[in-house]
């Protein structure tokens, strides 16, 4: 997966010119939905679907300060997945130095859009669950080497 390439703005940006902290769970989210896209079940085909999935939690560490101009890249891997649930990992990084900024976690549940009750994936929607399945592996398999 290639990661998102995100452009600092000067309205992200506080009167020294650092991006302000709740940026970055902005900058998740941007990733999140770049992540969705590229494996083509964005968003938009999920809730076509009747899937919504809401953040529990968001969790952010900030390593090193990121400024107005700076260019960054988010990745988004699926850290852990249950069907019903999945933790969802962000690494910050310069664009140029490849530097670590921020890295961070959100949390989801998977609910039907119509009565907002918890949804297996396993069950009702095999595909996708197959497809956040590989990524997950995926995952697995780099956070070994």
């Amino acid at each position: 997966m290639t990661p998102c390439v995100h452009k600092v703005q000067y309205y992200e940006t506080d009167q020294m010119k650092i991006v302000h902290h709740s940026n970055y769970i902005r900058w998740f989210e941007e990733a999140r939905s770049h992540l969705m896209d590229e494996i083509n079940y964005g968003y938009h085909r999920m809730e076509e679907e009747g899937i919504v999935i809401p953040v529990l939690s968001v969790r952010a560490d900030y390593k090193g300060m990121v400024r107005y101009g700076e260019t960054v890249e988010i990745e988004a891997s699926i850290r852990e997945f249950t069907g019903v649930k999945m933790v969802i990992s962000y690494v910050v990084r310069d664009s140029l130095s490849k530097e670590v900024r921020t890295v961070g976690e959100s949390k989801h549940a998977f609910l039907n859009k119509d009565t907002y009750r918890p949804l297996s994936l396993k069950r009702g929607h095999k595909n996708l669950f197959d497809l956040f399945n590989t990524l997950h592996d995926a995952y697995e398999k780099e956070a070994v080497k």
